[in-house]
């Protein structure tokens, strides 16, 4: 009944919604940034035998470091904290969505490609028309998996570092000792999740119905 409570006030407070809304920004912007940056970089490894040699080390040596402890880094790196916090989030995001790709893209079968090239198609050709189109559930997949560590990963930064957003509004619920608030957040921070994830997956059935 208290959690219901805190509930219901927070559905009728503007900050609440307010904060919802600055996290729904960055989470945006991050994700956007870090979907295309790892698809990229995805693609580049996984079809070019030199860009792996070159990318696949910085990858492995970075993607085990998680996003929290990016955190002090963001901080000296960046002039606002809203740019460390999106930076952050971006890296909770970027790794599993350029593994997923690198994997999807090394999956495609050597006679597709052979195929498309024997028919004439060049290696730019076979890589928009042949190669990104089979990895696409790889790819879709990735995202899922980054959005749900772009969750993380923001709600990290906001907790530690800012002033706006749903993380910082359970945080600060956590300091004032507001325990149906911890409760809200800590549920709107899943629903939030859930539905980001889920509209990917929507997506790709769109996308790509026949890989359901």
């Amino acid at each position: 009944m208290h959690v219901l409570k805190a509930f219901l006030a927070s559905l009728s407070s503007k900050a609440y919604w307010k904060d919802i809304l600055w996290s729904m920004i960055r989470i945006s912007v991050a994700f956007t940034i870090g979907t295309i940056v790892g698809i990229a970089v995805g693609v580049s490894v996984g079809y070019s035998t030199i860009l792996r040699a070159i990318i696949s080390p910085y990858l492995e040596i970075l993607r085990p470091i998680p996003a929290i402890a990016w955190v002090p880094m963001a901080i000296l790196m960046w002039p606002s904290t809203e740019e460390s916090i999106i930076f952050i989030t971006f890296l909770g995001a970027v790794f599993p969505i350029a593994l997923n790709t690198w994997d999807g893209v090394r999956r495609v079968p050597y006679e597709l490609i052979k195929a498309a090239r024997s028919l004439g198609a060049k290696k730019t050709s076979v890589l928009f028309n042949v190669v990104i189109p089979y990895a696409i559930p790889n790819i879709t997949v990735g995202m899922a998996l980054g959005m749900g560590g772009a969750w993380f990963a923001l709600l990290a930064g906001e907790m530690i570092s800012g002033r706006f957003g749903i993380g910082y509004f359970t945080w600060e619920s956590y300091e004032l000792i507001q325990y149906g608030n911890i409760i809200v957040g800590m549920v709107t921070i899943g629903i939030l999740s859930a539905v980001s994830t889920k509209l990917i997956y929507v997506m790709k059935q769109i996308v790509v119905p026949w890989a359901e």
